[in-house]
């Protein structure tokens, strides 16, 4: 079973709205999981949601990932997991980036019956099922688990048998470090599965701001995109995301200014402006809201917390 190198995404026009989208689940063959690998210059903004389960570890890439309503940094080699119904999306930095380099993910997909009905009721697989259970509410595992990525690179065409043993090793792996390496990302799946006519309508306000956010953003245009009067956008936007649209903004220019800091060739007034905000002394009351420390401060912890380690990172 060969992975697919596929686009991660439609590919779009410049002009194009990113959709929201439920994803069937395909296999190849007669698979009863699929096994994809994405490389292209950047992830693209779509935010989807599938039926079943879905295994992603991020070979290459830094940027930022929006799963629920909630947003937050994400780096190579950190694993994520979603459940049935969770909308999430990965956009790559819009930072520079050298010639050739790609945005690498492989990713895993299955239901939770495609071994049969009652497969993780076994008890020896009462861990697993507990971590599918807990992927609702989405799961990320940190960059300290080379040994656990390096299984992800061990799938083969054409052998189904070997490539079953792979997943459900990754799953027990998963299950077993969950504690003490595994990060849930929201707090109330109450808050983070959209009706999919909900999800189309705010996946082009969220991709205006992706694409917006280092410079101006509009509430105005937001709301056009929504085909909504500014004070009807305002309550629609709080009633599906519970969060206010300048919240939303905001936490996107914090979560980017979070990787600016972790380099030492930009000063703090640089990064306020490379990240949209056009008033430091605004800028460091919304960091120290959203990081619970000033941007000095956040840039001295992971100095310290990176001394010796370069795998070390603040806490998103």
């Amino acid at each position: 079973m060969k992975p697919t190198r596929i686009p991660y995404g439609p590919q779009k026009n410049k002009d194009e709205q990113v959709k929201v989208s439920y994803r069937h689940i395909s296999t190849h063959e007669d698979a009863s999981f699929a096994i994809k690998e994405y490389c292209q210059p950047r992830f693209t903004n779509t935010f989807h949601f599938h039926h079943g389960y879905e295994v992603i570890l991020i070979v290459k890439s830094a940027g930022h990932v929006y799963v629920g309503n909630k947003v937050m940094n994400y780096h190579a080699g950190e694993i994520f997991m979603f459940g049935p119904g969770l909308v999430h999306c990965f956009s790559s930095d819009n930072l520079p980036r050298g010639a050739g380099e790609v945005a690498h993910a492989i990713v895993l997909q299955f239901t939770d019956d495609f071994m049969g009905k009652d497969f993780f009721d076994t008890l020896e697989l009462r861990k697993v099922k507990e971590l599918l259970q807990q992927s609702v509410y989405g799961i990320k595992f940190n960059n300290k688990l080379p040994s656990l990525s390096t299984l992800f690179f061990g799938f083969r065409p054409n052998q189904q048998m070997r490539n079953l043993i792979l997943l459900l090793q990754i799953l027990e792996e998963l299950s077993l470090r969950s504690k003490e390496s595994a990060l849930l990302l929201t707090d109330d799946t109450r808050k983070t599965h959209y009706k999919e006519s909900d999800s189309k309508k705010l996946a082009s306000i969220f991709n205006y701001v992706f694409e917006n956010y280092h410079h101006h953003v509009d509430i105005r245009a937001a709301a056009s995109l929504a085909c909504m009067s500014e004070a009807a956008f305002c309550r629609y936007f709080k009633r599906n995301t519970h969060k206010t649209f300048s919240q939303f903004v905001n936490e996107i220019r914090i979560s980017h200014a979070t990787r600016l800091l972790i380099g030492k060739e930009n000063n703090i007034t640089d990064i306020c402006y490379a990240c949209g905000f056009d008033n430091v002394s605004y800028f460091n009351r919304q960091f120290k809201i959203h990081q619970g420390m000033t941007p000095r401060e956040y840039r001295k912890v992971f100095i310290e917390s990176n001394a010796g380690s370069p795998f070390l990172r603040p806490t998103d």
